[in-house]
């Protein structure tokens, strides 16, 4: 049972001429039947030949060329014309006629170069075509040879519908594919900027305090032990980024982060030498979800902006658990001076705006009126991670 259900997997995976033999195959070999000699496509009512070589021949160019009518179909188009043009001429009227509108189906859908020419050149011959027919003793008149035109035209016109619509779908996958790795650059680089800023600027600012530590050792030592903390933290969330982004991840894309990990951000950044006062109102739910991360990236981007731009400054945190949402808010007041760390982006709070702003909640940060700034985010909770 499990062979079988492996055919049509194998079947897709032959090459697209072995797919296209058993029709070329079927339409030659019912042709050359006694059955079924002189019942194929006749234009007019000109007597039926018997078949000789040179009617093997027109039926084999007629019907054989379908193996190739996807790979090389000007090849195919020209090889069943010029069968079908014998056929006709001399009057075997084969079933392999049943080739030509195939063929034109085929070489409309997949014919890439010169198709206004193929299609000017193929309306100029049925001219002659029709004219030797007429000479030879067939009975169509004109309007018979322009329905039969007309027939052929339509094979075509559909081949060429099939064609556009497979390159507007192709085109819309490539759009997709282009947005979702546009997405997926952005997540990326969103993720990187929250994992990598805030640990680098707590190095940064500890190890500037270091600079003024060296007449009193147990500070120095400390200050010195909070950065190989904070390196270690960060080389610990850039594994699990790395890991994230390896192909072969099994797991889910972001952690969420869990209280203990919203109280070791706020006691790093205070060991950078930040004053931070820390409430946290209700219960965070059970099974974490994007808006437990993305309040987790507001107050670390907030904490981050504080230590670049009003070290040692007053920083309050307020997160609030509700039952449908989550309030974050992170202000300074403005006493402090500019630390010695790199100068940001502003890529951090678009980011969050972004995500929040997707989530359905609200987001603010502005200076306050009597100095310092404030981070405001409502941020709707039960959203899926």
């Amino acid at each position: 049972m499990t062979d079988l259900r492996r055919i049509p997997e194998l079947w897709r995976r032959c090459d697209v001429t072995v797919r296209d033999l058993p029709l070329a195959l079927l339409l030659t070999v019912m042709s050359l039947l006694p059955a079924l000699q002189g019942d194929g496509t006749r234009i007019g009512e000109a007597p039926a030949r018997t078949y000789d070589a040179l009617a093997v021949a027109a039926v084999a160019l007629q019907g054989m060329p379908l193996a190739v009518r996807r790979r090389w179909p000007a090849v195919c188009l020209l090889l069943v014309v010029l069968g079908f043009a014998v056929d006709q001429l001399r009057g075997y009227h084969a079933y392999a006629g049943a080739a030509l509108p195939v063929a034109l189906l085929s070489a409309g859908a997949h014919l890439e170069r010169r198709r206004r020419l193929t299609a000017i050149g193929l309306s100029a011959a049925y001219v002659p075509l029709a004219v030797a027919l007429d000479r030879l003793g067939s009975t169509a008149g004109v309007a018979e040879y322009v329905m039969f035109y007309v027939t052929l035209a339509g094979a075509w016109g559909i081949g060429s519908w099939l064609r556009s619509t497979r390159l507007a779908e192709a085109e819309r996958r490539r759009r997709v594919a282009e947005a979702t790795r546009a997405a997926e650059r952005a997540r990326i680089a969103r993720d990187l900027h929250d994992v990598v800023t805030h640990h680098v600027t707590a190095m940064v600012v500890q190890a500037e305090a270091a600079r003024y530590l060296t007449a009193a050792p147990d500070r120095l030592d400390a200050t010195l032990s909070a950065v190989t903390d904070t390196g270690r933290r960060a080389i610990t969330d850039l594994r699990h980024l790395l890991d994230v982004l390896n192909p072969d991840h099994q797991g889910t894309g972001d952690r969420t982060p869990t209280t203990g990990d919203l109280h070791a951000l706020v006691e790093q950044t205070r060991r950078a030498g930040q004053p931070v006062e820390f409430t946290m109102e209700g219960t965070p739910a059970q099974v974490g979800g994007s808006a437990e991360l993305v309040a987790f990236r507001v107050v670390q981007e907030a904490l981050t902006n504080a230590l670049k731009y009003a070290h040692g400054s007053r920083t309050a945190v307020g997160v609030r658990h509700g039952e449908k949402e989550i309030t974050v808010e992170v202000s300074t007041d403005g006493t402090g001076s500019r630390a010695a760390s790199p100068g940001g982006s502003g890529r951090g709070l678009a980011g969050l705006r972004e995500r929040i702003d997707a989530l359905g909640g609200d987001f603010t940060a502005a200076p306050r009126p009597d100095g310092g700034f404030v981070v405001r985010a409502r941020i709707p909770a039960g959203s899926p991670s």
